[in-house]
């Protein structure tokens, strides 16, 4: 593969901190590191967009006494066969339930089934994290 050379001028003191972090992680160059830094950084700007294809997991943690929340997770669940993936399921203690669910589709319509979700009564905390899936 070919491979095109760029500069990239660093503050001292930052240049010092980057080297410290690649170092620690294990990268056997700072280009290797760069590489990794622009991909992700091109990636998530992709998964921010509201098209195109995004893929990534949904972790909630519910308390799984309130009211309703988990025939109204189910129930969106259910009526959402063709995003979710897979669900995994951890009972934390006696009330509180940890869920994570994989999901893939547009992007706009995997931020509105996170943004459902996490609104429901009786979830506690939601993250979204999302990728490109190409």
């Amino acid at each position: 593969m070919a491979v095109e050379r760029v500069g990239v001028s660093f503050e001292p003191d930052l240049l010092r901190d980057f080297d410290h972090v690649i170092r620690a992680k294990g990268y056997a160059n700072r280009s290797e590191a760069i590489r990794d830094l622009v991909r992700s950084f091109i990636l998530a700007e992709r998964a921010e967009s509201e098209e195109g294809e995004v893929v990534g997991t949904l972790t909630i943690v519910y308390d799984h006494d309130r009211s309703t929340v988990t025939s109204n997770l189910l129930h969106l669940e259910h009526h959402h066969l063709a995003e979710i993936l897979s669900t995994l399921h951890v009972h934390l203690d006696a009330h509180a339930c940890l869920e994570v669910l994989v999901i893939r589709g547009e992007a706009g319509r995997v931020r509105t089934l996170a943004d459902r979700i996490t609104a429901l009564r009786g979830v506690k905390h939601g993250e979204l994290v999302i990728t490109a899936s190409g």
